[in-house]
């Protein structure tokens, strides 16, 4: 990657990534945040940001201290609604009078099975989950956003959570949680669904974006690349838990035990989530079962 296009961490300091883009870092680093959340204000004169980060004055003062003189924030728009992301979009709007926009709230977009397990409470979810965001505005899947000098479009990319938007920026995507240069995504279901992270992993290959702009991270170089590689990821996951199904029927900590050998223990539990993930789309495609409405500790049996 060229230095011109990395993210130097440096928590409230602008940096200009590209003409009209520039970005804020978040001071929110941890192992789920890499230095922190990047939050990008697009455009000049009239400029949207796009994930305005976690709710703090510090924060809040960085991004108004990087506008020019005489410039002002036309548009807020959100990835998703999680604690790392959405929370400071609220106080922004109440600084410049702008909307807030999204595809909906927390629980907006998820598939009918993701649904179905959050009626029946069987499946605790709602890690980092920010429970009362509400938008202004929502923007449906296509739905277009303009100002002065820049467009966006609306791409509905469920997966890493139900109402996880990515937009497209020319030939440029700001892709939030869902491809991340530096990690994967974490899938918690019921907020987070596999199926629905495969088919969105699709639809931005589709895209064939030049640059990917992450909530977390560098900017994505070689997009293409990096989303093969995610899709192959889970798919070597997805063939490890089918093999230590045909094994014994096995829950999914004790398959992410067996499979995450390396993980640290404090990650071991997030890992269990995406094996948790995983377990719930084979069932869906009736390549597992686990004999009742999954919980997190349901011991699954290979079809």
């Amino acid at each position: 990657m060229d230095a011109a296009t990395e993210i130097r961490p440096l928590p409230g300091q602008a940096q200009r990534l590209a003409p009209g883009l520039r970005v804020v870092l978040a001071p929110n680093p941890s192992p789920m945040t890499l230095h922190g959340t990047n939050s990008y204000i697009l455009g000049e004169g009239e400029v949207a940001v796009i994930d305005p980060g976690p709710a703090g004055p510090g924060h809040l003062r960085a991004l108004l201290d990087a506008l020019a003189p005489g410039e002002r924030v036309s548009h807020i728009l959100v990835t998703h609604a999680h604690l790392d992301h959405s929370p400071l979009a609220r106080p922004l709007a109440a600084a410049t009078g702008a909307p807030v926009l999204a595809f909906g709230p927390a629980t907006a977009g998820r598939s009918a099975a993701m649904e179905r397990l959050a009626a029946a409470g069987s499946i605790a979810g709602g890690e980092g989950v920010d429970i009362g965001f509400a938008p202004d505005d929502t923007l449906a899947d296509g739905a277009e956003v303009a100002g002065r000098d820049w467009t966006l479009r609306a791409v509905h990319t469920p997966g890493h959570m139900g109402n996880h938007l990515s937009f497209l920026w020319g030939d440029a995507v700001f892709a939030g949680d869902h491809v991340m240069g530096w990690s994967t995504s974490i899938i918690s279901p019921p907020d987070g669904d596999m199926g629905a992270y495969m088919a969105s992993l699709d639809r931005l290959a589709a895209l064939r974006p030049r640059r990917l702009y992450s909530g977390h991270g560098d900017p994505v170089c070689d997009p293409a690349r990096r989303i093969a590689e995610l899709a192959a990821h889970r798919r070597a996951r997805e063939a490890a838990i089918l093999a230590g199904l045909s094994e014994r029927p096995a829950d999914a900590m004790s398959l992410a035990r067996a499979i995450y050998r390396d993980t640290p223990a404090p990650l071991l539990p997030a890992a269990a989530r995406n094996v948790l993930a995983h377990l719930i789309d084979l069932a869906e495609r009736n390549l597992a079962a686990c004999g009742g409405t999954p919980t997190a500790e349901s011991r699954f049996r290979r079809l």
